[in-house]
C-alpha cells in the first residue's frame, strides 16, 4: 500500500493528528475517532494496525495499555514525493515574504 493510500483514509489522517500531539492510548484514540466517526472499536484496532505496518505509527505496550505514537518514517516517504512539488510554492512564499516586508518598511515611514 503506498503511502498516500495509507492517508486517503480520513479516519487515518485524524488519528495521526491525534497521535502528532504526544504518545496517545489505544483507548483514548477509540474515544475520539468513535465520537467523530462513529465507527466500532474494533475498526480504529484495525485503523491503528493499518498505520503501525505501513511505517506511520510506533506502538509500546505499558501494562495492559498500548501507547501509540506518530513513526516519521512513513512520513519521509510522502515528503520525499511532495518534494518534486515543492517549487511550485517555494517561489510564491518568497514573494509573499518580499511583499510583507514591503509592507512593513512603507508603514513605517509613514508614521
Amino acid at each position: 500500500m503506498h503511502a498516500f493510500d495509507v492517508l486517503g483514509d480520513p479516519v487515518r489522517r485524524r488519528i495521526l493528528e491525534l497521535l502528532a500531539a504526544g504518545e496517545t492510548s489505544a483507548g483514548e484514540v477509540a474515544t475520539v475517532v468513535r465520537e467523530e466517526f462513529g465507527i466500532s472499536q474494533p475498526a480504529v484496532s484495525q485503523h491503528l494496525k493499518v498505520l503501525r505496518e505501513h511505517g506511520f505509527a510506533t506502538v509500546r505496550p505499558e501494562g495492559t495499555r498500548r501507547l501509540y505514537a506518530v513513526d516519521p518514517s512513513g512520513l519521509r516517504e510522502v515528503d520525499a514525493w511532495v518534494e518534486q512539488f515543492r517549487v511550485f510554492w517555494e517561489h510564491r512564499l518568497d514573494a509573499l515574504g518580499t511583499e510583507v516586508a514591503r509592507g512593513r518598511k512603507s508603514r513605517g515611514g509613514s508614521s
